[in-house]
């Protein structure tokens, strides 16, 4: 079974047990999100990352310019678990 047909059926199985305003609060979310344009505002590969500051492991903030300064950097992040 190939991926989309798979993510079909999910679909199609939670939306026939979901209550309907759980159903009704998903749709509109993705509509939202849809009419967002957040594909069309998102960076593209090969764009430069616009300077940006996240916590460290401790807690205290640092920006993505202090640690360029230093040397190449790679971002990782981690959704964490659903």
């Amino acid at each position: 079974m190939k991926l989309q047909e798979k993510l079909n059926q999910m679909k199609a199985q939670f939306e026939s047990t979901a209550p309907p305003e759980v159903l009704a609060a998903m749709h509109k979310a993705t509509e939202d999100l849809k009419n967002s344009d957040l594909v069309g505002n998102a960076i593209k590969q090969g764009d430069p990352l616009p300077e940006f500051s996240l916590p460290d492991q401790n807690g205290n903030q640092i920006s993505s310019g202090a640690l360029l300064e230093k040397g190449s950097l790679v971002l990782s992040v981690y959704r964490g678990v659903w």
